[in-house]
């Protein structure tokens, strides 16, 4: 919402060929309070003054020699950085009223003026006005913000990534049917698995060797949602030898809850 004080504190330009018509117009708004009140007498000055100090309201008269209302409208419409035209017209021609709103002008005060009139068409297009430029710098700040936090995460991510791969052998994601997605340092050797097969038969691991007992509580965890620390489990290679490893893991879930698969990082224990 917006204060009284915001309002009065709006930037105004008067443009009329008319000097006894600004100066009515400027003691109007200097009574009700208004007090960044400026004027001009030549509208071909209205565009480049309109660049320079981004007026919140233009009380701009249409029928002016060299430079008709008209053409002001169109050369402040070549302003890129604002696409909100802060027009409210004076006129004296009742055609022109139509004519004037099509041209982009937001609203208009008939000549001669009803001075209720004209500062309550002011006060409600200022109110309107101020209301759009705080929408369009609140869009903004808000995307400025959605771009600091996404940097902010990839950085944390790859942060999160080099300490993961320093204190650990392999980093590991895998889906919610526990096929693996994403792997990073020699856990495909470690554990068995074929890299053409990696999205596939979970994952590719070979199923032969394994401590079914191990294997079974992990599953069970998982099964269950549950994170797991340092879980030790082991196989048995053909040729005898063993093979220990640790791993850590967490569930994953997307922004409505439904659980996506789980990541975690992994050692290989044996000889260590």
């Amino acid at each position: 919402m917006l204060s009284h004080s915001e309002i009065l504190e709006a930037s105004i330009l008067i443009v009329d060929d008319q000097e006894s018509n600004i100066l009515l117009l400027e003691q109007l708004l200097s009574d009700a309070g208004y007090t960044h009140v400026s004027s001009t007498m030549n509208p071909q000055e209205v565009c480049a003054l309109h660049r320079h100090n981004s007026y919140d309201l233009i009380l701009l008269d249409l029928q002016m020699p060299v430079m008709d209302g008209f053409q002001v409208m169109e050369g402040l419409k070549t302003n890129t950085t604002d696409a909100y035209l802060p027009v409210l017209v004076l006129t004296a021609q009742p055609g022109h009223k139509l004519r004037a709103l099509q041209a982009g002008a937001k609203d208009f005060i008939s000549k001669p003026f009803d001075l209720v009139e004209v500062k309550t068409r002011i006060h409600n297009m200022l109110e309107v006005r101020l209301l759009y430029k705080k929408l369009e710098n609140y869009s903004k700040e808000l995307e400025q913000t959605v771009l600091e936090r996404t940097a902010e995460l990839r950085e944390s991510e790859a942060r999160y990534r080099s300490l993961t791969e320093l204190a650990s052998d392999w980093y590991w994601e895998q889906d919610e049917e526990m096929n693996f997605t994403k792997v990073s340092g020699p856990v495909l050797e470690m554990l068995g698995i074929q890299v053409d097969n990696l999205a596939g038969d979970h994952g590719g691991i070979s199923d032969t060797g394994w401590n079914e007992a191990e294997r079974a509580l992990l599953q069970e965890r998982i099964a269950a949602r549950q994170p797991f620390l340092d879980f030790v489990f082991s196989r048995t290679n053909t040729d005898g030898s063993q093979q220990r490893f640790q791993v850590s893991g967490e569930p994953m879930f997307n922004r409505s809850s439904r659980f996506i698969g789980y990541r975690g990082i992994g050692i290989e224990l044996t000889g260590k």
